[in-house]
C-alpha cells in the first residue's frame, strides 16, 4: 500500500538558479532588482524550501539583496533593504514550505501596525484566525487563540516582544507550525523542544517593522499562462482615530415630473467614543491582512469573527457572525470541560453530551457570540443596508468603512436609526 504520509515529507527538488533578477526597462533606462536564494542547514541539509504549495511543486525563497528600482512611490535603492528575507531558524525539525514562508509574512504584514503593545497574529492559509493585543505578551497569545482555538491547530504565530516561559507554557499547549518573534528568553526554547516540527525563528531587528508600515514594494502575481501582474503594495492610510471620516454623503435626488436634481445630505449621527475609536483602528489595521470580500468583528483590542474570501457582503458578515458563535461555544466547552464543543457526545456519551451542548449553546445564544459592543470592520463599502443590519442585529456599536457607495446615504440612515456610529477610511482594503 502506498504511504501517502510520505508526500509530506518529502523534500521536493530544487531547480531554482542561486540568483535572479528582475529588469524593469524603459528605453535606455534599466531598472534591476537583484535578489538570493535563502537556504537553511538543517541536520546537515542545505536546503530552501522543503516544496511549494503542495507536495510536488518545487519552490524558492529569494530575497531582496540590492536594487536600483525608483518607480512612483516605490524606491528600492539600498542593499539589505529587508527584515525577514531570512530569518534565523533556531529550531526546525524539518524545512519549512512555502506555506510557512506566506503565513509567517502575512503575520509580519498585520503585526507591523501594531508594534505598540503587546501583540500576538495568528495566521493559517494566509489569513488571521486570531489577533489580540494584552498588557503582556502572554496575556495577547491567550486572546488571540482564545478567538479561535480550532483553526490556530496549525497555525504560524507572530510575536512582537521577545517571547517569555510563560507565553511559550501556552503555546506549546496547542499545534503549531512556526513562531516568530525578535527573540527568546532562557528556558523557552527547552519548552519549544518537545515539539520537534516546531519552526522557530528569530528576527532581531523585528522593532523595525514599523519602518515597513508606509513603506511600498513590487507585488508579483503569476497568472496561469505565466504572464505576470505587477502592482505596488498596499499600506493602510488610516492608521490612527483622527485620520477616519466621520461618514457623511449626500444624496442625489431626481425629480421623475421636472428632471430637476437636488442633493440631501446624510451625516452620521453619532461620532464613536474613545473606546470605540480604538477597536476600529485595530481593526482595520488587521484587515489589511484578511482576504477580501471580508467583514470582521473586534472588541477590546482582539478579533471576535473574522470572514474571509466571500463573493458577497452580506454572506461574508453572516459567516463572520457564525464563526463568532461557534468559536464562543467551543471555548465555553474547552474552559469548562477541557473537550472540544463538537466532542462532547464522544467523552460523556450521547445523552449527557447532547445536553452539554445545549447549555453551551443556550449560553452562546444569550451572549450574542461576544458580538454586543463590538466594533464592525468592512474592507469594502456596504453597497446596501443589509450588510450592515447583520450586526447592528447582534449588539455591534460602531462600523469602519471605506465609504464611496451609491447608497452611501442608506447605510448612514440605518445607523442613526440604531444609534451606531460609523467612520469613513475613504481607502478600500482589498487583498486577493
Amino acid at each position: 500500500m502506498k504511504d501517502l504520509k510520505e508526500a509530506y515529507r518529502t523534500i521536493e527538488a530544487d531547480s531554482f538558479a542561486p540568483k535572479m533578477e528582475i529588469s524593469f526597462i524603459d528605453g535606455e533606462k534599466r531598472q534591476t532588482l537583484c535578489y538570493e536564494k535563502v537556504t537553511w542547514n538543517v541536520a546537515g541539509d542545505e536546503k530552501g524550501l522543503r516544496y511549494g504549495e503542495n507536495p510536488g511543486q518545487q519552490a524558492a525563497l529569494y530575497k531582496l539583496v540590492n536594487g536600483n528600482l525608483a518607480l512612483g512611490d516605490v524606491e528600492l535603492v539600498q542593499p539589505g533593504n529587508y527584515l525577514a528575507s531570512i530569518p534565523e531558524m533556531l529550531q526546525s525539525g524539518k524545512h519549512p514550505g512555502k506555506t510557512n514562508i506566506t503565513d509567517t509574512d502575512n503575520a509580519l504584514n498585520i503585526l507591523r501596525y501594531l508594534m505598540e503593545k503587546p501583540t500576538a497574529v495568528i495566521v493559517k492559509h494566509n489569513n488571521p484566525c486570531g489577533v489580540a493585543t494584552g498588557s503582556t505578551l502572554a496575556e495577547a497569545y491567550f486572546r488571540a487563540n482564545k478567538a479561535d482555538r480550532l483553526a490556530a491547530f496549525g497555525g504560524a504565530i507572530a510575536l512582537n516582544r521577545e517571547c517569555d516561559v510563560e507565553t511559550a507554557k501556552l503555546i506549546v499547549e496547542n499545534y503549531a507550525e512556526v513562531v516568530v518573534a525578535p527573540d527568546f528568553k532562557p528556558g523557552v526554547m527547552d519548552l519549544f523542544a518537545a515539539k520537534k516540527n516546531l519552526r522557530v525563528f528569530r528576527i532581531r531587528n523585528m522593532a523595525r517593522l514599523s519602518d515597513f508600515v508606509a513603506r511600498h514594494v513590487i507585488d508579483f502575481k503569476s497568472l496561469i499562462d505565466g504572464g505576470i501582474v505587477a502592482q505596488t503594495s498596499f499600506s493602510a492610510n488610516a492608521r490612527k482615530s483622527e485620520d477616519f471620516m466621520p461618514a457623511a454623503c449626500n444624496r442625489k435626488i431626481v425629480d421623475k415630473a421636472t428632471g430637476n436634481v437636488t442633493f440631501e445630505e446624510h451625516r452620521i449621527a453619532r461620532l464613536p467614543t474613545e473606546k470605540e475609536y480604538e477597536d476600529l483602528v485595530f481593526g482595520w489595521l488587521v484587515e489589511a491582512g484578511v482576504t477580501s470580500n471580508s467583514v470582521l468583528y473586534v472588541k477590546d483590542g482582539a478579533t471576535v469573527g473574522i470572514g474571509t474570501g466571500e463573493q458577497d457582503r452580506v454572506g461574508v458578515a453572516e459567516i463572520a457572525r457564525d464563526k463568532a458563535y461557534t468559536k464562543r461555544a467551543d471555548w465555553i466547552s474547552w474552559e469548562k470541560y477541557a473537550k472540544p464543543f463538537n466532542d462532547l457526545r464522544l467523552a460523556f456519551g450521547e445523552e449527557d453530551g447532547a445536553r452539554k451542548q445545549a447549555q453551551i449553546m443556550e449560553q452562546t445564544k444569550a451572549e450574542k457570540g461576544g458580538l454586543p459592543g463590538c466594533a464592525m470592520v468592512s474592507d469594502a463599502f456596504f453597497p446596501f443596508r443589509d450588510g450592515a443590519e447583520v450586526g447592528i442585529r447582534e449588539g455591534i456599536t460602531s462600523i469602519v468603512q471605506p465609504g464611496g457607495a451609491i447608497r452611501d446615504w442608506d447605510v448612514i440612515d440605518c445607523c442613526n436609526d440604531a444609534g451606531v456610529a460609523m467612520v469613513f477610511t475613504g481607502q478600500r482594503s482589498f487583498r486577493h
